[in-house]
């Protein structure tokens, strides 16, 4: 497929602003209007059919695989550049990505650890937005301790297939997926890091069951996930087998990546909202919730300069100062969802079914799992503690 607006890596940040919006306001109206500002599957307007037709239309324009080497069919950009396209995505209104876990995180995994065939068979579709991933690694009773994984693969070789059996949990998206990567035990009686394979593995099979987990907000972006003889070709497995465990790790290295400040981006709007909720509302007028909400604010800068300071240099993106991306994050919007009903109830009643209200509400629900998802506080500590401060264990 050819991309008739590629972006010359040549192009300075500012025109790479202007074009971004130019091309947003022309493509983000008619029926894509409804996604704007949409946060994904958990969100109400949230339209499965329309999120997997915006993704084409982005691919269509050129505005993905942004930072894939060229060689590998993308655009070859650096890392700050990537860091200019996430910010002014989500500022100007972009829907959340239903390629994320597809383009940001299986395609550079795939770049460095799968084979020629296997990044000829994925990658273009996952740029051009034809199939999308979702990523299968908790498990009940093995969520933040990845390594306790139950999930089996056994290789048929008369088949030349993997059969898997086992259960995955808090996967996002698989509902709308085609592919999902899967961490399974191949090695019988093996334990913990050893003998694990990340295998790749079509969603729509007879021998998978999706259940959507309905949550508090009453959405359901997570689900689980029942493989049971789940088959996949036996050369769908990204690394050598055995060694999932090294594969899986340097695949989660990448949700460090670029579109971090997409997601503050995303951050500084619900703050905003809260702000402007509190001078509506006339909370604004005490001085303890006025303090609160200016600490909010240098909270949100810190975390920005952070990013950038981690993401400046593409080798530092996996080093210590990245281990504290995510608990300082996590734990600022979650005092950001306690503050936004502390604000509701400090002024003036708003009447019932306001959406403003609606969306802080909704800000505090969400915000209430965001210490716990991708790694628990307890262990986020004991990672920095460990790996990033050499303390021992």
């Amino acid at each position: 497929m050819t991309r008739p607006d590629r972006h010359s890596a040549a192009d300075g940040d500012s025109t790479l602003g202007e074009r971004l919006a130019a091309w947003m306001q022309q493509h983000l109206r008619g029926e894509f209007e409804a996604l704007r500002g949409c946060k994904g599957p958990g969100d109400p307007r949230f339209d499965a059919a329309l999120a997997r037709r915006w993704e084409q239309c982005l691919a269509q324009g050129g505005w993905t695989a942004l930072g894939w080497p060229v060689s590998h069919g993308g655009q070859g950009w650096s890392i700050q550049r990537q860091m200019v396209f996430h910010e002014a995505y989500a500022r100007l209104g972009g829907p959340a990505r239903l390629g994320h876990i597809g383009e940001q995180l299986l395609a550079p995994t795939l770049i460095d650890h799968g084979d020629a065939a296997q990044q000829q068979r994925f990658l273009p579709g996952i740029r051009e937005a034809r199939e999308f991933w979702a990523q299968g690694y908790s498990e009940p009773g093995a969520g933040s301790d990845l390594a306790a994984v139950r999930t089996r693969a056994q290789l048929d070789e008369a088949a030349g297939q993997w059969v898997i059996h086992g259960q995955k949990v808090w996967t996002s998206w698989a509902h709308v997926a085609d592919w999902i990567f899967v961490l399974a035990r191949t090695q019988p009686g093996s334990q913990r890091h050893q003998g694990l394979s990340l295998l790749l593995v079509p969603l729509r099979q007879a021998g998978i069951e999706v259940r959507p987990i309905r949550q508090i907000t009453g959405g359901a972006e997570f689900n689980e996930v029942f493989l049971d003889g789940a088959r996949t070709e036996a050369s769908l497995h990204l690394g050598p087998v055995g060694d999932g465990w090294k594969v899986a790790m340097a695949l989660l290295g990448h949700e460090r990546g670029a579109s971090t400040l997409g997601q503050q981006a995303h951050f500084r709007q619900e703050l905003e909202a809260v702000i402007a909720m509190a001078r509506r509302s006339g909370a604004s007028s005490d001085a303890v919730l006025r303090q609160r909400l200016a600490h909010a604010v240098l909270g949100l800068q810190t975390l920005r300069h952070h990013a950038w300071r981690v993401l400046g240099d593409d080798a530092s993106a996996a080093g210590p100062p990245a281990m504290v991306s995510k608990y300082a994050w996590s734990n600022w919007r979650r005092e950001l969802g306690v503050l936004a009903m502390d604000v509701l109830g400090a002024g003036t009643p708003m009447p019932p079914g306001d959406p403003d209200v609606g969306l802080l509400q909704r800000l505090w629900l969400e915000s209430r799992a965001d210490t716990i998802y991708a790694g628990t506080n307890e262990i986020q500590l004991n990672l920095i503690a460990e790996r990033g401060l050499g303390l021992p264990r």
